[in-house]
């Protein structure tokens, strides 16, 4: 009995393995309206040096909101309320704000929520099985993106490694971790205000290539 059970779970385990890295992304992302969890990220530069580690905890809310917070080494928020993005740097007492049309290109995670996404703004390919995880590329059909390629990568516990490679040859990676999927969002998670006494750069305008959040 030991024995069929051990074969069962090798043939389960053999079937989470055959599928494809866009099948798991589509797994993941079916019914997924909010996702929050942690993250563990290593920039590396063209000649594979690595830079500092940052830590911090990340959110996204659908169709276009999302959050960053860099806890370790330094803090640093960046918020995208659906209209704008916002970028504030406590220690430098600076934010900085776009239209969030122009910032969306920097961000693959948003595909999460918003699969129509994917094939509307990247081209998707199968890029194989390395490191235990099923890997899926995207480059961006932007005529000037701003990075050479993002690559997620999938195992069974579904999302669980980002990474970004850009026009100069850095290299981003990320780890994720504590997902939870479809909680209930802490009000104000997606929006900013601009603390007292602090430089803004940057305009809050509309414009017409901005994605406002829709009810």
């Amino acid at each position: 009995m030991r024995t069929v059970a051990a074969l069962l779970m090798m043939l389960a385990a053999q079937a989470v393995s055959a599928a494809t890295a866009r099948e798991q992304l589509d797994t993941f992302a079916k019914g997924l309206r909010s996702l929050s969890g942690s993250f563990q990220q290593t920039v590396f530069d063209a000649n594979d040096k690595p830079g500092k580690e940052t830590r911090g905890t990340l959110a996204l809310e659908a169709p276009r909101q999302f959050r960053w917070d860099v806890s370790k080494p330094y803090a640093q928020h960046i918020i995208a309320d659906g209209m704008h993005v916002w970028i504030y740097d406590p220690d430098l007492e600076q934010v900085t704000v776009r239209n969030q049309g122009i910032e969306e290109s920097h961000s693959p995670l948003t595909v999460l929520t918003d699969l129509s996404q994917l094939d509307r703004e990247y081209v998707a390919t199968e890029a194989g099985e390395r490191d235990g995880a099923q890997w899926l590329r995207l480059k961006s059909k932007a005529k000037e993106a701003d990075f050479e390629y993002a690559e997620l990568g999938f195992t069974t516990a579904g999302l669980t490694r980002m990474v970004f490679k850009d026009t100069l040859g850095n290299r981003t990676e990320i780890q994720f971790s504590d997902w939870k999927r479809n909680a209930p969002v802490t009000p104000g998670t997606f929006t900013f205000k601009p603390p007292a006494g602090v430089d803004v750069i940057g305009e809050v305008k509309p414009e017409a290539e901005v994605h406002p959040v829709k009810d």
